[in-house]
């Protein structure tokens, strides 16, 4: 069996080593580690390997906390130390940036990063018969697979949330229509804890009651998703609250529906907000644009500190959401919020929005390059009506469209990357948010 030294980690937490003068990524492996390990795939350029052997470990491994750990496909990095997965993430950041755009922050900030278990308060669990495995299976799909995990235990869930996996396994296993529900969200608030049945047909009364009592027993609330989205209606209680978070810092309660896109990890999320209002250098009566503003989760931050606040997303819902948060917090006067298609952007598009001095940008994983490709670049600064913002902050969640967009800033726009760190939104994943500080 060949063997070789981990250099570092890609983009899915895998090792990486050569042979041959080919690349070969090692699933399970770590840095500074010497593995032997054989070949489950090979291309002409690259290989996938598995570890056979663990030669020398590196100091930064650790035993995995779950027992689904190198199965179930929720995790990828249980094995590595948290301060190790970091510093990982750092690297593949500056990677990306470096690689993709030819470019290096003048700062690195200190990484956001809290607590690795027990943060993730947003999932998707697929459910499925499967008689061979003992019944019903509630959990996350198995690595590179449409299998579903014998999920029995999660900690990357709230501890109350995952002692409710065995007990969601035998209610589905109960209904009627247990070979009818294929998925189940789950949305936890400060208040409240939703489950989102993906029901495929009406339950039958017997089921209504089995899960009536479910969600009294349990104290959670259950909505039923027959279609869509746009079709998720509460089941029990019939009046089912909104879920909401909070940002103490700045004074906000943000209401959510239990499909509406919110950060996962609460708690992660309330230092990004922070970090990007002293970035962005909020100021009294300045106008600053949030782009793809979602319910409001800066938009309102900004508008608490003083700025004039135009919001904008491509959802409606969302919109509709954001201009409800801004009310119930006194916000309303000061943050406006409207539907646009950024992924369609162009400078006409833009321009009847009018100057703005500041923005924060937070896109999808497909990046914000058509609304970058918008602004105004060195030569259109003193255009009527062009939009060139003089700091912007941006929010990702895929460090290679970051760059990509980066590089047009910097490379065409005439910006300044002042300054890059990753946000460790996603303990125990390959998952790499990050923030980043640009300026003309």
């Amino acid at each position: 069996m060949p063997t070789g030294i981990i250099e570092s980690l890609d983009h899915e937490a895998r090792g990486i080593t050569r042979l041959d003068g080919k690349t070969v990524f090692v699933e399970g492996a770590l840095p500074g580690e010497r593995v032997e390990f054989s070949s489950v795939r090979k291309k002409p350029t690259y290989e996938l390997a598995r570890i056979t052997r663990l030669i020398r470990a590196s100091s930064s491994r650790v035993p995995p906390r779950c027992a689904h750990f190198g199965v179930c496909g929720g995790c990828s990095m249980q094995h590595c130390d948290p301060a190790a997965q970091v510093a990982a993430k750092q690297r593949v950041l500056e990677d990306n940036l470096w690689h993709i755009g030819r470019l290096k922050p003048e700062e690195i900030f200190a990484p956001i990063h809290g607590n690795p278990w027990g943060y993730r308060h947003r999932a998707r669990l697929s459910v499925r018969l499967v008689e061979k495995k003992g019944g019903m299976l509630v959990g996350f799909h198995e690595k590179r697979s449409s299998y579903i995990a014998d999920m029995r235990e999660c900690h990357t869930l709230p501890p109350a949330l995952a002692k409710l996996l065995l007990p969601m396994r035998e209610l589905f296993g109960a209904l009627s229509i247990r070979e009818r529900l294929p998925q189940v969200e789950v949305a936890v608030g400060e208040r409240a804890t939703v489950l989102v049945l993906r029901v495929l047909e009406p339950l039958s009364a017997a089921d209504e009651m089995l899960t009536r009592d479910f969600a009294q027993r349990h104290g959670v609330h259950i909505h039923l998703q027959p279609r869509g989205p746009d079709s998720v209606v509460p089941f029990y209680p019939e009046k089912s609250g909104l879920l909401s978070y909070s940002l103490p810092d700045f004074d906000i309660e943000l209401a959510f529906g239990p499909t509406e896109f919110t950060q996962v990890n609460p708690a992660i999320n309330r230092v990004l907000v922070r970090r990007a209002m002293a970035l962005l250098e909020v100021r009294r009566g300045e106008r600053i644009f949030d782009m793809f503003c979602g319910l409001g989760n800066f938009s309102l931050p900004m508008a608490r500190l003083g700025a004039s606040v135009l919001g904008i997303e491509g959802s409606a819902a969302l919109v509709r959401r954001a201009e409800e948060n801004a009310l119930k917090n006194g916000l309303g006067e000061c943050a406006e919020f409207a539907v646009a298609d950024l992924f369609k952007a162009t400078p006409g598009s833009l321009s009847p929005l009018g100057p703005c001095a500041k923005m924060l940008i937070d896109p999808p994983r497909e990046g914000a390059a058509e609304l970058i490709k918008a602004l105004a670049g060195e030569e259109d600064a003193g255009a009527e009506a062009s939009l060139r913002p003089q700091r912007i902050v941006y929010v990702s969640c895929n460090p290679a469209t970051l760059a990509r967009d980066a590089a047009i800033l910097i490379h065409q726009k005439g910006y300044r990357l002042l300054g890059a760190g990753v946000v460790n939104m996603f303990p125990q994943t390959s998952h790499v948010e990050s923030i980043a500080l640009f300026r003309c």
